[in-house]
């Protein structure tokens, strides 16, 4: 099964912290189907999202995302879609 997810993060704006918020994707070699990131004063919403990444793999992602110095918030929404 896979899962269509999107992450919502509220980060510090520091620099590299978009190539932070990429990184638990791509060492798994997964490509987020969206990245959208917006500054706002000393913080940046960032949201990532995948319309279908493999249901064992989201957990591990938002954890390794929650892990990131820098990461103030962070939210998940999730759906469940049939593996193709």
């Amino acid at each position: 099964m896979t899962q269509a997810v999107t992450f919502h993060l509220l980060c510090s704006a520091e620099p590299g912290m978009l190539t932070r918020c990429l990184a638990p994707f791509a060492k798994r070699d997964l490509v987020p189907d969206i990245m959208n990131a917006r500054r706002e004063g000393d913080v940046l919403r960032v949201t990532l999202g995948m319309q279908a990444i493999p249901e064992g793999e989201v957990h591990l992602v938002e954890g390794n995302l929650r892990q990131i110095i820098g990461v103030l918030e962070l939210s998940r929404r999730e759906s469940l879609r049939a593996a193709a």
